[in-house]
């Protein structure tokens, strides 16, 4: 069973099409209801969507703690917008749903609190190709003074060397305004490879690459291993990143994602307050909120921001890492608030909660007033669940536990006809 697009103004044909949705092993949808705010709200529970990374775009591959895969995003968007239609991410990250959004030929707004996601996001709206990355690398100088702060735990020195010759480089650019998308592209692949545990990055063996340990820890990784920085081309480790991201790019996903980035709205703030958004001209968000301190964001990008010149700091106290739920939600409902005010008549939220202390918060169920109290009717929750085995694991959802495979996106709709 395939469908296009739901019915503007009702949420009828999309939770139709989830009822009788069968998996690509045969699983057919489990149905319950969850009661909450006053109301009985029905789950939805199959595989979806599949997660395996190989079967999304190779420009997705950014490494970012915390995020969803690109067929989450894809799901939604496929069926709940047409071309053209502005796609939404509040909470933007690495980028994924507004990426995914531009790959399918959708407007897109993304916003988040790290400038750190724009760095991450924008180049890839304007993919350059592998010959213009070689010959801008080639003007680029590998010989920098020491780094200001040590980091011998993680690099030789030749390679530190490489490293802040490159950081200077870029900053030099921006700060004349004369960074392009060549420059861009570059800042933003060696932003990805600044530490990792394969040869594929600069760092000798670390964690892996979607956070940075402390130089502390790092120097205990490196006494437990017997392990020493080795020298790691810079250069070429941007050239090779570069080829996989760029390997199962098509021409018509390259002119998409152009003309994405024509219309592209890529904000830095609040989500609470986003007035560069029209009032009524969103027709889908898709996103995943911080969760309660479950990351520690500040913590994870201390050296992409150090990188970067940004104050890591300064945009850790921005980002939400409420430790109570009831804090959380304040929060959540006034950013509720703002995306009833920019979705559409008819439009759409996919609001993905994850899973939280293995379980034992239905977070879900505190999402479902908030969206409710703004102003939304509260379709469905819908659980796409990977791990099938004996049917009382598939069915069993309040059973699910911490390492379970699962999405858990609670589906909101906004009132009223399209416009």
């Amino acid at each position: 069973m395939s469908i296009r697009r739901a019915k503007p103004g009702s949420g009828s044909s999309f939770t139709t099409y989830l009822a009788g949705y069968v998996s690509p092993e045969g699983g057919a949808t489990h149905i319950d209801d969850v009661i909450s705010s006053n109301a009985v709200i029905p789950r939805f529970v199959n595989e979806f969507w599949t997660a395996k990374q190989r079967q999304a775009s190779s420009i997705h591959e950014i490494s970012y703690r915390a995020c969803f895969k690109p067929q989450l995003p894809r799901f939604f968007i496929e069926l709940l917008t047409r071309n053209g239609e502005i796609v939404y991410d509040p909470f933007s990250g690495r980028g994924t749903t507004v990426i995914e959004a531009g790959l399918l030929d959708r407007h897109v707004i993304a916003n988040d609190a790290s400038p750190l996601s724009r760095i991450m996001t924008e180049p890839r709206f304007s993919p350059p190709d592998i010959d213009s990355v070689r010959k801008r690398l080639e003007t680029i100088p590998r010989e920098g003074g020491d780094a200001e702060i040590d980091l011998s735990m993680f690099y030789c020195k030749e390679t530190e060397q490489e490293i802040v010759a490159l950081k200077e480089y870029i900053k030099q650019k921006r700060q004349a305004n004369r960074d392009d998308r060549i420059d861009r592209w570059i800042a933003m692949v060696a932003t990805n490879r600044l530490t990792g545990h394969s040869p594929g990055f600069f760092s000798v063996y670390t964690l892996p690459p979607n956070q940075a340990v402390s130089q502390a820890s790092q120097s205990r990784i490196n006494k437990k291993r017997g392990q020493l920085p080795d020298y790691r081309d810079t250069h070429r480790i941007i050239l090779m990143k570069t080829k996989s991201l760029l390997r199962s790019l098509s021409l018509p996903e390259r002119k998409n994602l152009y003309r994405a980035r024509n219309n592209a709205r890529l904000l830095t703030g609040d989500a609470r307050s986003t007035p560069e958004i029209p009032e009524g001209s969103v027709t889908l968000t898709v996103t995943s909120p911080p969760f309660l301190d479950i990351v520690q964001y500040r913590d994870d990008n201390w050296l992409r921001c150090w990188f970067n010149g940004l104050n890591g700091e300064m945009i850790g106290k921005q980002i939400t890492m409420s430790r109570t739920v009831a804090d959380w939600a304040m929060v959540m409902g006034s950013v509720f608030e703002e995306l009833f005010r920019a979705t559409r008549a008819g439009g759409w939220v996919a609001f993905e909660v994850g899973e939280i202390r293995k379980r034992s918060i239905n977070l879900e169920e505190h999402v479902v007033p908030l969206g409710i109290a703004a102003g939304f009717v509260c379709e469905c929750i819908l659980i796409n669940h990977q791990t099938f085995t004996k049917t009382s694991n598939i069915w069993g959802v309040n059973n699910m536990v911490s390492g379970t495979n699962s999405n858990r996106i609670v589906i909101f709709q906004k009132p009223g006809p399209e416009p």
